[in-house]
């Protein structure tokens, strides 16, 4: 083999080699890249998935102003109860102990967060007092109201639509579900509170 043979099998492995080398180069970085792609999916379904078991804040602070206190409540502040109500993953059934309880009407409304979340339906519950400028109680059926209640993110300033009410005593509870604590959560009604078993 002379030399300038030896010369191009020389330059025709170190390519070749080159080649490979990039290509194992480039398939890890599809690999990383792929992977990083994966956790950001796991993280925004992680997120949709909180964005539909309710963004409720963990302290659902005061009373809205104005609202009375209920004169006989079947469940005085203090009383151990188990939640009857689903609006939440892992609210059914989770042992809670109210907090306030008040008479006023309560209603279920539908709406879309100010800050461009999806539409919410039938979200229990609002409260007379949670309403701006509402007019008399109770509001009929598929009446256009502007929601002051902050419950969760986009919800405050929202223009909802009245899906039912109830006139029924309304609670506040302190809850632990699912490892998480939310004192003063507002709203529940007279139905969806059962005695401790």
């Amino acid at each position: 083999m002379n030399t300038s043979t030896l010369s191009t099998t020389i330059v025709a492995i170190a390519a070749a080699s080159a080649l490979v080398l990039s290509g194992c180069a480039s398939s890890e970085g599809d690999e990383a890249a792929q992977h990083s792609q994966h956790e950001k999916q796991s993280e925004s379904a992680s997120s949709e998935n909180h964005g539909e078991s309710h963004e409720h804040a963990a302290d659902g602070g005061q009373p809205p102003k104005g609202i009375e206190k209920a004169s006989d409540p079947t469940y005085a502040v203090g009383d151990e109860v188990t939640l009857a109500a689903d609006h939440m993953p892992g609210m059914k059934g989770a042992k809670a102990t109210i907090s306030g309880a008040f008479e006023t009407t309560t209603y279920s409304v539908s709406y879309t967060p100010t800050d461009g979340g999806d539409p919410v339906k039938d979200h229990k519950w609002v409260v007379q007092e949670e309403l701006k400028n509402p007019g008399k109680a109770p509001l009929k059926d598929g009446a256009k109201v502007i929601l002051k209640a902050d419950h969760m993110p986009g919800m405050k300033g929202a223009e909802a639509t009245i899906d039912s009410s109830t006139e029924d005593t309304v609670y506040m509870v302190d809850i632990d579900m699912d490892g998480m604590t939310m004192t003063n959560h507002k709203w529940v009604t007279e139905d969806e509170v059962q005695p401790v078993k």
